[in-house]
């Protein structure tokens, strides 16, 4: 069982190479960290868990940059997107950003990709809110082109290129693993198909959730020992973690508020029983 931290990293969040260095020390097996590239001044869509939208949306850096830097100062650590709004970029740029962040680290990259919730958001990136997982799709498919393939090409609806060399190659044969970060049966679906993972906030509806993703992966001819899951939660004790071990969770992901540097090892410090649960579980 492996345990991460999850962050919203901005300006005055301890920094990155402190973070860095503090989840490697305590022995986090990985950072993830989110993306939004903006959020519109005037919106009608509200924050999905309800009340005002906390400005940590606007305010976090860009994810993979940020990364970069994290991963210059450690040597274990994985570094993992949590979400990547995978739409929101071209698609052969995006790919040539990952690889080169996956080579430099030595395949540490872990990429958790969504569709997103703010319809206001995709319509200044220039697509439709209804279309926003057609798009990701097909992306992330022909990401995977560029990453395994020297002439590359792919021919879709959204993501249309003749052969192209794209270098270089992640570290990682096939490149970083896709983890959807998304509950609904659809998404279940598309892990199935295309994906090699699942991110899932944890709900009361996750026993039958991952029940449905076993049928979908069966049905696909695939093995559930192929699909990394990984859950954001915090587990109460050892037998809580023992308990999501037990049901095929192989990732756990405990939330870092942006907070400065005291405080940010503060909340480390109390998260590292969990991590000791897992190394002795």
């Amino acid at each position: 069982m492996h345990i991460g931290i999850s962050h919203f990293p901005t300006s005055y969040s301890i920094r990155g190479v402190d973070l860095g260095r503090a989840l490697e020390e305590r022995g986090f097996e990985s950072l993830w960290v989110v993306e939004h590239t903006h959020i519109p001044a005037s919106r009608q869509t509200p924050y999905p868990l309800g009340g005002e939208l906390p400005s940590i949306y606007w305010e976090a850096y860009e994810p993979l940059t940020y990364l970069a830097q994290v991963a210059a100062v450690t040597e274990r650590l994985n570094v993992g997107t949590g979400v990547l709004l995978v739409a929101q970029h071209h698609s052969i740029a995006l790919a040539k950003r990952i690889a080169t962040l996956d080579s430099l680290t030595g395949g540490r990259v872990l990429l958790g990709v969504g569709g997103g919730w703010l319809p206001e958001e995709m319509r200044n990136h220039g697509f439709d809110f209804k279309d926003r997982w057609a798009i990701l799709r097909e992306h992330v498919l022909a990401m995977k082109r560029c990453w395994t393939e020297k002439d590359a090409a792919f021919h879709g609806r959204f993501v249309d290129f003749d052969p192209v060399w794209v270098e270089p190659k992640p570290a990682r044969p096939g490149g970083p693993p896709v983890l959807i970060g998304a509950t609904s049966r659809w998404a279940l679906e598309r892990i199935a198909e295309y994906a090699d993972g699942w991110y899932p906030i944890m709900t009361p509806q996750f026993d039958a959730q991952l029940a449905q993703l076993r049928e979908h992966v069966a049905r696909r001819g695939r093995s559930m020992a192929d699909i990394d899951v990984t859950v954001l939660t915090h587990p109460e004790n050892k037998a809580a973690l023992a308990t999501l071990e037990d049901k095929g969770v192989n990732r756990i992901v405990l939330s870092l508020p942006s907070a400065g540097r005291d405080e940010a090892l503060r909340v480390l410090d109390a998260c590292t029983p969990v991590v000791q649960w897992a190394r002795s579980l």
